[in-house]
């Protein structure tokens, strides 16, 4: 289970710098400068439609995991604000 979540948790981090980088960028263009083709990060590539059956079904997966591993993080995220946050029956 370490082994999967190190490669998750690598893989976001990844994504994260990718994301940081293009940030950056749009950023550093001057306003006068023409758009950029792909500027919306959440645009879908134009031959998305021609993905076949395997690849769908690997990013539906990989979809349902993402909504999955946000979901537990946010379950654990609130135990945690549970555990730190003082509670008035709580000994001092």
């Amino acid at each position: 289970m370490a082994d999967a979540t190190t490669a998750a948790r690598d893989r976001i981090d990844r994504a994260l710098a990718a994301l940081e980088r293009k940030v950056l960028e749009l950023k550093a263009r001057p306003a006068s400068a023409p758009p950029i083709a792909d500027d919306d990060l959440f645009a879908r590539a134009p031959g998305d439609t021609a993905i076949d059956p395997d690849a769908r079904a690997r990013i539906a997966a990989l979809e349902a995991a993402g909504r999955d591993a946000s979901a537990a993080l946010a379950r654990a995220t609130d135990r945690l604000r549970g555990l730190l946050v003082p509670t008035d029956e709580d000994p001092a």
